[in-house]
């Protein structure tokens, strides 16, 4: 198990640095800095001056090294925009993403586990139909389109809730809402799925003639044993917390750490991009070597095998 983990350890931290150099290049190839910043009247002496002052001018692969290096010690820039540490920017936006994203993430797990089991145990009735079918609408439905339809609805409509803004939870009611429904129809189809897989096993049906309830059926014998796929999806939605809402902070015009991604790409600011997707693939990276952790401890086949 251990040789297992360190061998992901190293994977998960090769992923950060493609991740970090993917970012690095792209972000210089897409444009000037100097251009959007300055805006392309200044005069010529302006804009050299400002690629010489932020290191823009030195060879593409001497900027790079540099840019480890300085991550190494714990450097991570400082936006072009307003010289502030660039790390600082995307702490600072990190509480009014999760003002959302967390209660959205508890939400999608008491909306789709319960949806999952229960379509599971009413296969290929009326029931199951009408909780898959809504999943795929649900997971269907992009979530600039859910996110302006409630709008529409909500605000404009009823004027029941505000339609962006940060002041009160009626202003984060909408978004919330935006981001669980996606989330929850994911994880009810991939419950569903792994309940079916356990439900046909032998020992559910010795449980089932034994007489025990169908609650003791699912939380003692059947959900244990289909905890490892189920544990994967959230996994990956809990390592999203932090930019998965990058969308619906745009539709919804809240501070969070998407909207700061948008407009930090918008405004070339390469520091404060660097070092969001930095945090955002390290929250991601290490969700997942998490979810492999307890996938190994929870299943005795895993546990032999490594």
């Amino acid at each position: 198990m251990l040789n297992y983990l360190v061998t992901r350890g190293l994977r998960s931290a090769l992923t950060i640095l493609l991740v970090v150099t993917f970012t690095f290049i792209i972000l210089r190839l897409s444009g000037d800095p100097a251009m959007m910043i300055l805006s392309a009247d200044a005069p010529p002496e302006a804009i050299d001056a400002f690629r010489q002052s932020w290191g823009l001018d030195a060879p593409l692969s001497h900027q790079y090294f540099g840019y480890l290096r300085n991550i190494a010690m714990g450097n991570f820039g400082v936006s072009m925009r307003n010289g502030s540490p660039a790390m600082s920017l995307v702490i600072q936006a990190i509480p009014a993403t999760l003002a959302i994203t967390l209660p959205a993430f508890f939400i999608k797990l008491l909306l789709g586990i319960p949806a999952g089991i229960f379509a599971a145990f009413h296969r290929n009735t009326w029931i199951d139909r009408l909780i898959m079918s809504l999943s795929v609408a649900g997971h269907s439905l992009p979530s600039f389109v859910l996110g302006v339809l409630l709008v529409l609805i909500f605000a404009v409509t009823l004027g029941w809730l505000p339609s962006g803004g940060y002041a009160s939870w009626q202003h984060a009611f909408l978004p919330i809402i935006t981001l669980s429904i996606g989330g929850a129809a994911v994880l009810a189809r991939y419950t569903r799925s792994a309940m079916l897989e356990v439900l046909g096993q032998p020992y559910i049906r010795a449980a089932s003639a034994k007489g025990l309830t169908w609650h003791n059926v699912v939380l003692r014998h059947a959900l244990p044993n289909a905890a490892a796929p189920i544990l994967t999806i959230i996994g990956l939605m809990f390592g999203a917390l932090i930019a998965g809402a990058v969308v619906v902070e745009s539709v919804f015009s809240w501070p969070g750490v998407g909207r700061l991604i948008v407009s930090a790409v918008a405004n070339r600011d390469l520091a404060v991009v660097q070092a969001a997707l930095l945090l955002v693939t390290t929250c991601m990276v290490t969700a997942n070597l998490l979810v492999d952790a307890l996938n190994v401890m929870i299943d005795p086949k895993l546990r032999s095998a490594r």
